[in-house]
């Protein structure tokens, strides 16, 4: 039996990678719980295992009091602890039985416990992850004998997950429950990104280049900003790679997932260009007040600046942390974006003042398709009308004043005022 206990306890170890002497707790206190109800007694119990001679041996301590009825300073008599070795027959079944439930017991809360411990100092790594099984929304994944959950807002969309396949995923959160620990792995997170080129940069796992910051939408696009701490290291070509080999490799991690790798500046103007890569701006007007900037992109380059649905612009936002607008050197030309809107802000006007003008403002225009809805005629024979009434509107989304509106109001049903007579000025679409 002695030896049947001790390859128990070496195969758990090895399986369940429990430490060897928290089992040996567990069985200690096992027999102890299970000695005091036998033979209804209070005693200290130990499990003394010599590995060599693969013995075991349960020692009982209990006190006794001294023969010579000395006492102590606090006035209790003194006592002396005689230990003796506890022959496992004479246990019983039912005692048997009780040390068998405390047993698996305690090796439960240590599996537990060993397995929070583990993880909760790998928060944050790149782990690899095996699926195993999957629900309607959640994806159920295995680390190292231990469940892991990828729920549905960390993973990416679209991807697929096969029974048996093996991705790395990133470990966000470990939390304690009544049963196992729950660990929660993203595969949506940035902190992925930046863990991969860990992996595949040894400049970056060295400290040589660091990852300034990333800005994701998963399964379509990143943004890494990258800076070098060695002037002789150039930070995009280490993560480039050989023909682009160390990205690629992260690309095919991520299931094709494009990655822009920028250059961090701590010139503001000089980060919101390289931001906005692979397109090519002009200029850039920095608004240090409101933390904006005003992007003026030539007019072959505007869409590639503003990106596909404005991603590209909104990962360079994101990535930043400025707010951008951009403009077609064309449109910045002709004067359809005013060409102070970036100075404007260092005006000495109050947020307060700001938002009351143009509240008011608004109050005192109508939209044209607004009006024409009103008048029941179509927008754009609306936008003819004023436009040969002398009122330069451009489309349905431009305004007019209430003035203005009024009179049109008379001209369509029958009235003799004019706009021209109200003196229209130059309005264009907000």
């Amino acid at each position: 039996m002695d030896g049947e206990l001790i390859a128990a306890l070496e195969q758990l170890h090895k399986e369940k990678d429990i430490p060897m002497t928290s089992l040996i707790e567990a069985i200690e206190a096992a027999m102890e719980s299970a000695y005091r109800r036998h033979y209804g007694v209070s005693e200290d119990i130990r499990l003394d295992i010599d590995p060599k001679s693969r013995s075991v041996r349960i020692i009982a301590r209990r006190p006794v009091p001294v023969s010579d009825g000395s006492l102590g300073e606090d006035g209790e008599p003194l006592v002396s602890y005689v230990e003796h070795e506890v022959d496992l027959h004479e246990f019983g079944r039912i005692a048997a039985q009780t040390a068998k439930q405390v047993i698996l017991q305690r090796i439960r809360e240590a599996e537990r416990t060993a397995i929070y411990e583990e993880f909760s100092h790998r928060m944050g790594e790149v782990v690899t992850a095996e699926v195993q099984r999957r629900d309607a929304r959640n994806v159920y994944m295995l680390i190292d004998r231990s469940e892991a959950l990828l729920p549905a807002a960390e993973q990416i969309p679209g991807e697929s997950y096969r029974f048996g396949e093996r991705m790395k995923v990133y470990v966000v959160e470990v939390r304690r429950t009544s049963k196992n620990p729950q660990i929660i792995v993203s595969r949506a997170h940035p902190g992925l990104v930046v863990r991969l080129f860990e992996l595949e940069v040894p400049e970056v796992y060295d400290g040589i280049v660091e990852i300034k910051g990333v800005a994701r939408e998963p399964g379509a696009r990143s943004k890494a900003a990258v800076h070098s701490r060695d002037p002789q290291v150039d930070a995009v070509g280490a993560c480039v790679g050989h023909r682009g080999s160390r990205v690629q490799a992260i690309v095919d991690e991520l299931r094709g997932e494009k990655i822009d790798i920028v250059r961090y500046s701590d010139d503001v103007a000089e980060y919101l260009r390289s931001a906005l890569s692979p397109a090519r701006v002009s200029e850039v007007i920095v608004n240090h007040a409101e933390r904006s900037a005003t992007v003026i992109a030539p007019d072959n380059q505007l869409s590639l600046a503003i990106g596909r649905r404005g991603q590209n612009v909104r990962l360079a936002a994101q990535l930043t942390g400025w707010r951008i607008d951009i403009h077609s050197e064309s449109q910045w030309v002709q004067g359809s974006v005013p060409a102070q809107k970036a100075e404007a802000a260092s005006v000495a006007q109050t947020e307060a003042e700001t938002a009351e003008a143009s509240a008011s403002e608004k109050l005192k225009t109508v939209r044209v398709y607004d009006l024409a809805a009103e008048l029941g005629v179509q927008a754009k024979d609306l936008v003819e009308i004023l436009q040969e009434e002398g009122i330069d509107v451009t489309s349905h989304a431009s305004t007019v004043t209430q003035e203005q509106a009024q009179a049109v109001r008379e001209l369509l049903m029958g009235g003799e005022a004019t706009l021209e007579e109200l003196g229209a000025p130059d309005l264009r679409p907000e």
